[in-house]
């Protein structure tokens, strides 16, 4: 079974700085793309970054943020964080290009929590 595995989750000051990493398993295809999204309470889940297999990135929420792949599967950088940042954080996979929306995805991490407060 494929696994989306989310790391580096947490408590950060405003204006600070978090790297979020996924590390990716049992793919069995070469080309998909690795996406961002993030849920704050009682919102809904938004895109946050997508890398697709070319390389070709997608930013939907947040100029301050980077998105770039590594041999593991996908890092995103997010810097000057602000309180509006806060929520949990998920990583997805699907085949080939980018997409916007969730349910375009079906492979999905459990998610590693963002809090920026003071």
């Amino acid at each position: 079974q494929l696994q989306l595995v989310e790391s580096g989750g947490d408590l950060v000051q405003p204006g600070g700085s978090v790297r979020l990493s996924c590390a990716v398993s049992g793919f069995t295809v070469d080309r998909f793309a690795i996406g961002w999204f993030r849920q704050a309470a009682g919102k809904e889940r938004e895109a946050v970054a997508c890398i697709d297999t070319y390389g070709t990135k997608e930013y939907y929420a947040a100029s301050r943020f980077t998105i770039s792949r590594n041999n593991e599967g996908n890092a995103l950088q997010m810097n000057s964080l602000k309180p509006e940042d806060s929520g949990l954080y998920y990583c997805a996979a699907r085949s080939e290009y980018c997409r916007p929306s969730p349910s375009q995805y079906v492979y999905w991490g459990q998610g590693t929590q963002v809090i920026v407060s003071a």
